[in-house]
């Protein structure tokens, strides 16, 4: 089955933190983006691994969406 899941990636210093905001919990982090994406795949996948099926489908049938905003700073 293919999903089609938001997920968050930061970089700091420390290298790169990801996220998906439709799995509480569910982060990683690496050191390349590469590596990244390659943990958060292994990270959900293991996070939907222990679901039951009704509770997978409670999290995926969720609507999550990311906007930019321009925000006035005085």
């Amino acid at each position: 089955m293919l999903l089609r899941l938001s997920v968050v990636t930061e970089k700091d210093e420390h290298g790169y933190y990801a996220y998906c905001p439709a799995l509480e919990g569910c982060q990683t982090q690496g050191d390349t983006p590469e590596e990244i994406e390659h943990n958060i795949r292994e990270a959900i996948s293991l996070y939907l691994s222990t679901l039951s099926e009704p509770e997978k489908q409670e999290l995926l049938d969720r609507e999550i969406q990311a906007t930019v905003l321009e925000v006035q700073v005085a």
